[in-house]
């Protein structure tokens, strides 16, 4: 009986040091870096926002309304992004989820972009659309698979969490999709904008060799996204 206790303690033991802090890993970061600074005045808040007096919070820090209106789709890509995350809704501080709203024109396109920290589950509720995302970098000799579907309301289609991906309106007319984020602060780095609008400009010898093509061409696309955004 002393024995069978005994060993009853020792492995609550082992399975309480698997699940403690100490043995897992750090959690992932909800921004693009942290400096070590010394000075304490000059700190930011890491993982989240700072933590209001509970004796404060009201319903309203959990509710945010506007999603039934559409967005303005009236630029060149023909999609507009509404997003409900930790900073306009306080209330997912260190919960772990957000929200958007996606509207298209017709022939609307989200483009290829990726979710640093946030897998994305997306839920059509009107019109079509073909969405897709690619595979991260596989191994020699071979090609990055890309994986695609139409979608029709009423159809649900995940993104892993890193992975470039797009949704593209292929119906008759506007289409309104809804998406989960697995972060609250899932972050978003549309490709085209990174690689060819960053701020100073990638040199274009980089691009050029990168993407294979003549100077000029990456010379052209810098221009064209700098006036895009200026």
């Amino acid at each position: 009986m002393a024995f069978a206790l005994k060993f009853l303690v020792i492995t609550i033991a082992i399975h309480a040091l698997k699940s403690s802090p100490s043995s897992a890993s750090d959690p992932s970061p909800l921004q693009d870096f942290c400096v070590a600074v010394n000075d304490s005045k000059t700190t930011v808040f890491v993982n989240g926002k700072v933590c209001k007096d509970p004796k404060l919070v009201t319903a309203d820090d959990f509710f945010r309304s506007g999603l039934n209106k559409p967005g303005n789709t009236s630029n060149q890509l023909g999609s507009i992004v509404t997003a409900v995350n930790v900073n306009n809704l306080p209330g997912l501080n260190t919960l772990g989820i957000s929200l958007a709203r996606i509207d298209f024109a017709r022939r609307g396109l989200n483009p290829p972009h990726t979710h640093p920290r946030g897998t994305e589950v997306l839920v059509l509720l009107k019109g079509r659309l073909y969405v897709g995302f690619v595979l991260s970098n596989p191994g020699p000799n071979r090609k990055n698979k890309l994986f695609t579907k139409i979608l029709n309301p009423g159809d649900v289609f995940v993104f892993p969490e890193g992975l470039v991906h797009f949704q593209l309106n292929v119906g008759k007319s506007n289409a309104i999709a809804f998406a989960g984020l697995s972060s609250q602060n899932a972050g978003v780095i549309t490709i085209a904008n990174a690689v060819f609008g960053s701020d100073p400009p990638i040199n274009d010898n980089v691009l050029a060799k990168a993407f294979q093509v003549d100077k000029k061409v990456i010379d052209d696309l810098q221009q064209q996204f700098w006036w895009d955004n200026n």
